[in-house]
């Protein structure tokens, strides 16, 4: 029996993977058609492809009979876990933590300053050839709040350290203490939004976090603020935040939305006061270096018996 790894990336174009394992190409097709680069079930480890619709990427999961590893490229998982039960128990899944933080923190803080500074607004006047200065308002001086925590969290405050902050506030699924300070729970975001300049959700979607941005959530932040939305969609209820936007209340940049792909006619598209990125958080040239180094680490350590990075859970556990 083979000792298959299917990876997304031709693996002649990865330098430094391991001996042992027959390393096979896969990442769907272009019409997510493309067929099996061998038997599923000789596979041990699948790299999940990146930036493929959700049904190619778990195409193969019901004929992996054999695998012992599931490894994403994207720090969120929740599209694989939704189809989790066609695996046998004992398979551990990893996401892609460290792959993502630096692109991603970049987008965050470039939809940031986009929105605050007016830049869409300029470039539809440069469109109608039109000079057309405002006033608009900083960073500087502003209260930010970080909701998610993780990676990507502090990814992003490290990105904001040099824009002369009021302060930052940083909530997550549990209190701990960082270098940069504390991190509150999620109980605590009613007293803590009031207070926010701009609001940055970066937590992935769970139970727990799905719905979170809801009429109460958007309700509880100051007149004028700025929600960031570098997570994923479903996070925020979007009706409730289309009622904010409406009233001129809030502001919102978004890189996810739900629905994803946001399609034409949706009133998220029109609203004022939005400015909407195609879930490009990721996708940078940031990216393929970063997987690479993940996959060879990841697949030195399997093939080693060495204890696997970013393991997020193991079925039937």
């Amino acid at each position: 029996m083979s000792a298959d790894v299917w990876l997304p990336v031709p693996p002649e174009e990865i330098e430094g993977l391991p001996a042992g394992p027959r390393y096979l190409f896969w990442d769907g097709g272009e019409d997510g058609d493309q067929e099996f680069p061998g038997d599923p079930a000789d596979c041990v480890l699948y790299v999940v492809p990146y930036m493929k619709r959700w049904t190619v990427k778990v195409r193969p999961l019901e004929h992996l009979t054999g695998v012992e590893v599931i490894q994403t490229l994207t720090a969120g998982v929740d599209d694989v876990t939704a189809r989790l039960s066609a695996i046998r128990p004992g398979v551990r899944l990893c996401n892609a933590r460290g792959v993502h933080e630096a692109s991603t923190a970049e987008l965050a803080l470039a939809l940031t300053l986009a929105s605050l500074r007016g830049i869409p607004q300029f470039v539809r006047a440069q469109a109608e050839e039109r000079w057309h200065s405002a006033f608009h308002p900083s960073l500087a001086d502003k209260s930010v709040l970080i909701v998610g925590y993780g990676a990507i969290g502090a990814a992003i405050e490290d990105r904001l350290a040099p824009f002369e902050l009021a302060r930052v506030a940083r909530v997550a699924r549990s209190k701990r203490t960082t270098a940069r300070g504390p991190v509150l729970p999620l109980t605590d975001l009613p007293s803590l939004l009031p207070d926010a300049d701009v609001v940055i959700l970066s937590t992935p979607l769970t139970d727990e976090t799905r719905g979170l941005v809801d009429a109460e959530f958007l309700g509880r932040m100051k007149d004028g603020a700025l929600l960031v939305n570098v997570a994923r969609g479903p996070v925020v209820d979007t009706k409730a935040l289309l009622a904010e936007l409406d009233s001129g209340r809030l502001t919102a940049a978004l890189d996810v939305t739900d629905p994803e792909p946001l399609p034409p006619g949706h009133p998220l598209w029109q609203a004022p006061g939005v400015l909407i990125s195609p879930h490009v958080g990721g996708p940078s040239s940031a990216f393929l270096p970063r997987a690479k180094r993940l996959l060879v680490d990841q697949l030195t350590r399997f093939v080693n018996h060495e204890p696997l990075r970013n393991v997020i859970l193991t079925t039937g556990s």
